[in-house]
């Protein structure tokens, strides 16, 4: 296969993000508009009219140009509306001009020998009645007492003023840090029309838990979810997915819950139906000044 490698500045954005669109798996990652967030002046490697491609990550320390999985970027590697094989695989591998690297590739590049991460995906396509049948009798119990809180949901295409303070208040440690970027990613997500933001009120009104979801074409992706006190004591969180699926049902789409190799965040997703879907990761290289930072 011929590729090519080519720097920020040669890449083709609207050809690009085309190809994205069109690729199977409907992950957001890989739009420009995303890349543009988490890895400014991103590269990448294409073949002919962009019909195989892959986003390289580059990051810089000193003089040392290396790849890094940026932070909220789950899966990248190889993108295509075509099969991907593991010839194909190779070759991208093959053409990355760096030294050094650390990728996670998404769960359609199918790599033999490699570390494999855990992701829980739930199918969508079934209706609502049946996909609650799936679910575990703690996450079914779980629902009935937020139910019997008189909770309020709602789903936003903005991200307002009182969600953000709401975030910023309850965030926790993983995500105080990086609030700017998450914001950005946000606000950059609802320009484009491929986020929601589901919220959960108390009785009252007050917002007590809220959880970001990247729509694509196939795929609603879980990210950002904040929860306050009162979220845990009501079983908040148990409603605001069960709302998600309730909307989203009967369509052909998964709901990813990115992740998680914690054993309780875990059985939360499992207790929804949701099932593995490993994803791949390879590594080449990590001098003593970069581990810890790839």
């Amino acid at each position: 296969m011929n590729l090519k490698y080519l720097k920020h500045n040669e890449i083709d954005f609207e050809l690009w993000d085309e190809r994205v669109r069109s690729s199977i798996g409907g992950f957001p990652y890989a739009y420009s508009w995303y890349l543009n967030v988490v890895s400014p002046n991103w590269e990448a490697i294409v073949s002919e009219d962009y019909e195989f491609l892959m986003p390289l990550p580059v990051k810089r320390k000193y003089l040392f140009r290396y790849l890094i999985q940026p932070a909220y970027t789950q899966q990248l590697g190889v993108f295509s509306n075509k099969f991907i094989s593991s010839d194909i695989l190779i070759d991208f591998v093959k053409k990355i001009p760096f030294f050094s690297y650390q990728i996670s590739f998404n769960e359609n590049n199918k790599f033999a020998f490699c570390n494999q991460l855990p992701n829980y995906v739930l199918n969508l396509q079934l209706p609502y009645k049946l996909l609650f049948e799936g679910y575990s009798k703690n996450t079914a119990r779980n629902l009935q007492k937020a139910r019997s809180n008189n909770l309020i949901i709602e789903c936003l295409l903005n991200l307002t003023n009182t969600v953000k303070d709401f975030m910023l208040q309850n965030a926790n440690y993983h995500y105080k840090n990086h609030l700017n970027e998450i914001f950005e990613l946000i606000k950059i997500a609802c320009d484009y029309s491929t986020m929601e933001i589901w919220c959960v009120r108390d009785s009252t009104g007050a917002l007590i838990s809220s959880a970001c979801f990247y729509r694509t074409s196939g795929r609603l992706v879980y990210v950002f979810p904040v929860n306050s006190k009162k979220s845990k004591i009501t079983s908040a969180n148990f409603l605001l997915i069960d709302s998600v699926i309730s909307k989203f049902s009967g369509n052909e789409m998964l709901l990813d819950f990115e992740g998680s190799e914690i054993e309780g965040v875990a059985r939360f997703y499992k207790g929804f139906g949701a099932v593995n879907r490993p994803y791949y990761v390879i590594k080449k290289f990590r001098p003593a000044f970069l581990v810890g930072k790839i």
